[in-house]
């Protein structure tokens, strides 16, 4: 993570701007062939999956206090690897080290080392970051879709930290590229020690940022088009570093009624973020 923070354009060539590199598959026809068979036919039951459930689905479902939805438990191995992991070191910006695997008690288990040693590349100024996501949420075909949760009011997190704050990301990437580095933000802070916490984070705390800086115009979340999840560690402290999930979830509270917890002012004309 460098400390330029660049102004939101109205282009960009790709999602991944100038860490996008041309893919090359030697695989041969015949074995892609295969694979495709059989990727088609994992789609094809995923949408026979999802007709089924909106065929199904109450329209007069209401929810309960206390109503939740286990999105991710990770206790299995499919479930792990709906997350990637991404450090500094993957584009040469920084020396940090992290894994995502099942921990010996049969949870995610995030971990590595965070390091604040910059390149001698003359370029990043700023560097130590580490950070789990998921991929993409998707429908069958491999079509773009978002999660929506626009029925729950907070984040719901079962984990086992060392103390160390962590930063909990949701993105909301649309089909626009202005949108693509859109996430909003919130701290999750952890205790030491061999306990549990079940965590509750409303979405009205979250705070939108885009490519590293928290930006003057703030939007409450749409809860509807989330596209991705995210575990980032940045506390700009050497050393190695140790989070265990459970499972991430959506939590509906019946007296949660604020719409958004950050009051934004009308700026004078010329500066940024005014209307």
């Amino acid at each position: 993570m460098t400390s330029v923070t660049s102004v939101r354009r109205f282009h960009e060539n790709h999602p991944k701007a100038e860490y996008h590199k041309p893919l090359t598959d030697d695989v041969p026809y015949i074995e892609q062939v295969k694979k495709g068979f059989k990727i088609l036919k994992q789609e094809c039951k995923l949408w026979t999956k999802e007709t089924y459930e909106k065929l199904e689905d109450d329209p007069a479902f209401v929810f309960n206090p206390g109503d939740h939805e286990i999105i991710w438990k990770f206790d299995n191995q499919d479930t792990i690897d709906k997350f990637i992991v991404t450090t500094d070191r993957d584009n040469n910006e920084g020396f940090s080290e992290a894994s995502w695997n099942m921990s010996k008690h049969g949870k995610g288990m995030f971990c590595g080392n965070l390091s604040m040693r910059v390149p001698k590349e003359g370029q990043t100024k700023i560097t130590g970051y580490c950070n789990i996501r998921s991929i993409r949420a998707q429908k069958s075909f491999k079509r773009d879709s978002f999660h929506d949760w626009s029925l729950f009011t907070h984040l719901l997190l079962r984990v086992r930290g060392d103390g160390r704050p962590y930063l909990l990301n949701l993105a909301t990437s649309g089909y626009f590229d202005v949108t693509w580095n859109d996430v909003y933000q919130y701290v999750l802070y952890t205790r030491g020690g061999p306990y549990w916490q079940l965590t509750l984070i409303p979405f009205s705390k979250f705070f939108l940022s885009s490519k590293g800086r928290v930006q003057d115009r703030q939007y409450s979340i749409p809860q509807s088009h989330i596209t991705h999840v995210g575990i980032t560690c940045l506390d700009r402290n050497d050393g190695p570093f140790q989070l265990e999930v459970d499972y991430i979830g959506v939590y509906f509270d019946a007296n949660h009624r604020e719409e958004f917890a950050y009051e934004m002012y009308k700026l004078p004309g010329g500066i940024v973020g005014s209307s």
